[in-house]
């Protein structure tokens, strides 16, 4: 079992930066891969960026160069530094463990509350 919660959304201007955080519960955090996902209203979840329990990476095509994962595995929470933000990365962003890397929602069988993350012009 696995408890998340994410946190550092909140109102930015375009080209500004946030990071967010996601502490997990559980002592079995670094077995887990570690995923971020976006939701816009109207639209469905989106894949964001995944960092496998190894540490590799990958990234949607929209975030590269502008986002960042990382991990830290003793204090049991992962990070998305975000850079450059634009007006389209407006969206609740979640959290997401599951225990293979993987773009796909029904992969990932734990998920946080989400966190908004507003993107003013």
């Amino acid at each position: 079992q696995v408890q998340l919660v994410e946190s550092g959304g909140g109102l930015v201007q375009a080209g500004g930066s946030l990071r967010l955080s996601c502490a997990a519960s559980g002592r079995t955090f670094r077995s887990y891969a570690m995923a971020w996902f976006l939701q816009a209203p109207g639209k469905e979840r989106e894949f964001v960026v995944v960092i496998s329990r190894y540490g590799s990476t990958l990234y949607t095509d929209s975030v590269k160069g502008r986002f960042t994962i990382s991990r830290d595995n003793a204090k049991d929470t992962v990070y998305l530094q975000m850079n450059s933000l634009k007006p389209e990365d407006t969206a609740v962003y979640y959290c997401a463990a599951g225990p293979r890397a993987n773009t796909y929602t029904t992969e990932y069988g734990y998920w946080g509350q989400g966190t908004q993350v507003t993107v003013s012009s």
